[in-house]
């Protein structure tokens, strides 16, 4: 069976107690290839009864793995990540196809996510708790870690294999129940990614296609104990106050525009190319993508010119064909990014590079990769999520007033500096307000090392030792083998002990 015809297969589906079926829903909306503008299938709106039910067989299929080891459960989860290599062609062709981005970063994608369920087999095992010393004698004091119960985990499109496994993956090793909201934009391929999981038991991973009255049913039910969302600012303060309401706890990486510091000491032709990587990967549509360009006036000619040259040899087009950066997801986000841009424009901001659509490419929703110069910090693209492929360069005139400016902002997810003064890179480090730092190599992540920001960003970490306790509820245990008596708190109080007589 070809992919297209696997899209077609899995239209108007939903993945509920292990196995596919058509969804009863008579709403939905058509997926869209946006290099090509074709129809390649239909997501269904899955109706409330059907979430329901999912929900329930969440349950059920959760209290029955928390009971198995943790051997056999990262046993099963390696196979998982087998699985997902020897599909990695397949789920790679078809979120190409269903989203737009190069089939090099889908297939990458596939790559990151495997080993994402890898570490967390293995990891979940390492750590269920400590012992801890006791506070009274002969008795014995511990740590369990225990989970919360159904996870609901609510996706973007831009990353949805990766990011559904670095929530799903910590999930499922530490004992819960997960059930799956897609995005609209990539509904179908996280149902053909649901094939991977065959190895759990039935209803341990579900997968329900929907709008927002989906996510916000899964997210307002007593039966679910925890949410992990990614995606807008305002859905994301939704899903962090309704779960306040039941004090469920929820992780949220809502949204960035991180910084991008080039200082004189760097290697300018690195500096470039990391910068256009940072910049321009997934046509601009990653959470970490550099927005916010901060260059040392001594370098800002070499460094501009350098980025521009990259930019305009980067290549756009279909991502089934050799290219560099496809479209963006859908003609909403288009138009929304070029709204942006004209903004910027109408500020004072300068063309250098790009600033429209690709003359050659008249079906399909891209865009050129631009370079602007003329920003000022106060500039509306500088203060907001861009989330399409624009580099707006603002010169400085020192360290100091690169980090004061890149600390300027409501959100705090990722920052990059290049430079090769070790004193520069440890005072970016330790002064930029965010939750990570890259030196000299933009946009890494490390299964090992938590991901995550501050501000507006959001709140909790997926990946590292901090993820995985992001899915667990820890339990204080206290033993006294011999039923002693504790009279040294106990009643009757000791009449010495009571308030001095005046």
């Amino acid at each position: 069976m070809t992919v297209i015809q696997e899209l077609k297969k899995l239209s108007n589906q939903l993945f509920i107690n292990g196995e596919f079926r058509t969804s009863v829903a008579t709403d939905g909306i058509e997926a869209i290839n946006p290099a090509t503008e074709e129809t390649i299938g239909h997501m269904p709106f899955t109706t409330a009864a059907e979430v329901e039910e999912a929900i329930e067989i969440a349950n059920q299929s959760q209290k029955a793995w928390n009971k198995v080891n943790a051997l056999a459960r990262a046993e099963l989860m390696h196979k998982i990540a087998t699985n997902m290599r020897e599909a990695r062609g397949v789920l790679g062709e078809m979120l190409t196809r269903e989203m737009g981005k190069p089939y090099k970063e889908t297939t990458d994608e596939v790559d990151w996510s495997a080993t994402a369920v890898d570490y967390y087999a293995e990891v979940a095992r390492h750590d269920y708790g400590k012992v801890v010393g006791p506070a009274v004698d002969n008795q014995f004091h511990f740590t369990l870690k225990e989970p919360m119960g159904v996870v609901v985990i609510i996706l973007p499109f831009n990353f949805p294999f990766c990011l559904l496994c670095w929530s799903a993956a910590a999930a499922l090793a530490t004992g819960n129940a997960v059930i799956v909201k897609p995005s609209e934009n990539t509904a179908l391929s996280t149902l053909k990614f649901m094939e991977a999981f065959s190895p759990l038991p039935d209803g341990l991973i579900q997968c329900l296609p929907g709008g927002g009255d989906v996510g916000r049913q899964l997210v307002e039910s007593t039966n679910t104990h925890m949410v992990a969302f990614t995606g807008s600012v305002p859905t994301g303060q939704f899903v962090a106050r309704t779960c306040a309401d039941q004090f469920k706890p929820c992780l949220i990486e809502a949204s960035g525009n991180d910084p991008f510091l080039v200082m004189p000491s760097a290697s300018m032709e690195m500096a470039a190319r990391g910068a256009t990587f940072a910049a321009y990967l997934n046509c601009g549509q990653v959470c970490t993508s550099a927005e916010r360009f901060f260059v040392h006036r001594d370098i800002y000619d070499s460094f501009l010119e350098k980025l521009i040259f990259n930019a305009k040899a980067l290549r756009i087009g279909n991502g089934l064909e050799k290219i560099d950066v496809g479209p963006m997801v859908s003609a909403k986000e288009r138009e929304r990014y070029e709204q942006i841009l004209q903004r910027a424009i109408d500020q004072g901001a300068n063309v250098a590079s790009g600033g429209g659509r690709p003359a050659a490419l008249n079906t399909g929703w891209f865009v050129e990769p631009t370079v602007l110069t003329g920003i000022n910090p106060e500039m509306d693209i500088m203060n907001a999520e861009s989330f399409g492929p624009s580099a707006p360069i603002c010169k400085v005139s020192s360290l100091d007033e690169a980090i004061e400016l890149a600390n300027k902002s409501r959100f705090g997810l990722g920052a990059t500096i290049y430079t090769s003064d070790l004193n520069e890179a440890m005072h970016a480090v330790n002064a930029i307000e965010t939750g990570m730092v890259w030196v000299n190599a933009p946009l890494l992540d490390n299964d090992a090392g938590p991901f995550g920001g501050r501000k507006m960003t959001g709140m909790g970490r997926q990946l590292g030792a901090e993820g995985l306790d992001t899915f667990r509820h820890t339990k204080l245990a206290m033993i006294d083998p011999g039923a002693n008596d504790q009279d040294f708190w106990w009643f009757p109080y000791k009449d010495e002990e009571a308030f001095p007589d005046k």
